[in-house]
């Protein structure tokens, strides 16, 4: 989200950020908006971690508060986390309109709350800014009009973009760990249906491990604290695999695109690596990203030792010239323009005017 915020500044609109507290520790939430220069957030609502039902609702409750002080034109939210999910509630029951970034994304898979969170955002938003033409087409099948729909590319582009020469200045990842570039493999794990399986999880340790053992080249692990206190709850153990606490942005960022391949089954993480041109494995049956199969920059190994060792072979086989498909980089710049317009043809919400009174 941070190119939408740098366009909204640039502009000197009258927008402030709303930070729900979703994510809390320092590593994974106070550093970025400090590596990023981000102004601080108007408000932060601290609902830390709990059952998805405990901390939607108290993102809901709490962003309704927020909107009745504030009453502003619009809200946009980025993704398919709690976050976006209630926030736009909150917004569609007061009547200010969601414009959602990164919309028409779908895996088909209900089992990932994210689904549920991403197909719910699209269908209370007002703007829809889709980041391919596949992802229009999504939300077109589902009956979304044309008219509310908008392909921007994606702000993940601006944002590797904006962010990867300043990595590259400023981080020192790879002396961090002792590697040099393309001599190593970086991991990410943090998914539900995978760290909260003993099965999955113990798959994918065990594929990490086949890939240290057969290239002989480390396998850097930054574990993501719902994934570190399952780790200990089932008490899986990975041999020869760099485990490492959560890095910051800048870091992480460096050894993204200097990795010999990256596997992940973070959505995020795939649309970086095609965007850099790195090699990337998901670890996953499916993907909300299907461009980057098409392109070529990514395969789906699941959770199979046999099978991540295998796709990773045929990964690292493939010639990294593919095409990013997610827009050149002006993706922040498109959905504040188009954000603007259309504000200035609507009428105030009459509903939240309601309630306030």
């Amino acid at each position: 989200m941070s190119p939408v915020i740098r366009e909204c500044e640039r502009l000197g609109l009258d927008s402030f950020v709303l930070h729900t507290g979703q994510h809390y520790s320092y590593s994974m939430d106070g550093v970025f908006l400090e590596q990023l220069k981000l102004p601080e957030a108007r408000y932060n609502l601290e609902v830390g971690s709990g059952s998805h039902a405990e901390q939607t609702g108290k993102i809901l409750v709490g962003v309704e508060h927020v909107l009745l002080r504030e009453r502003p034109n619009i809200v946009l939210v980025e993704g398919d986390t709690n976050t976006v999910l209630a926030a736009a509630l909150a917004s569609v029951k007061l009547g200010v309109r969601v414009g959602h970034v990164e919309a028409g994304l779908r895996s088909y898979d209900r089992m990932m709350p994210e689904e549920i969170n991403r197909v719910v955002a699209d269908h209370c938003s007002d703007l829809l800014f889709a980041p391919t033409e596949e992802s229009k087409k999504t939300l077109l099948r589902e009956g979304i009009p044309e008219s509310r729909v908008f392909v921007t590319g994606n702000t993940i582009v601006d944002a590797v973009i904006q962010n990867l020469k300043i990595a590259e200045k400023k981080a020192d990842g790879l002396k961090q760990f002792g590697v040099e570039k393309k001599s190593y493999f970086l991991a990410t794990v943090h998914r539900q249906e995978n760290v909260d399986s003993k099965k999955r999880l113990g798959g994918i340790l065990k594929g990490l491990e086949k890939v240290h053992g057969k290239y002989k080249l480390p396998v850097i692990y930054p574990v993501h604290p719902r994934a570190k206190k399952q780790l200990g709850k089932f008490k899986l153990k990975a041999e020869g695999i760099t485990l490492t606490d959560p890095l910051d942005y800048l870091t992480f960022l460096q050894l993204e695109n200097n990795a010999k391949l990256v596997l992940t089954d973070s959505g995020g993480v795939q649309e970086e690596t095609c965007v850099m041109k790195v090699p990337c494995v998901t670890l996953r049956y499916n993907t909300e990203r299907p461009e980057t199969l098409q392109v070529g920059a990514n395969m789906l190994a699941g959770t199979e030792p046999t099978s991540i060792i295998l796709k990773t072979s045929e990964m690292l086989e493939k010639p990294t010239s593919w095409k990013n498909p997610f827009g050149e980089g002006k993706a922040g710049k498109k959905i504040i323009e188009t954000t603007i317009n259309k504000n200035k043809s609507s009428e105030p919400s009459k509903t939240l005017n309601k309630e306030r009174s």
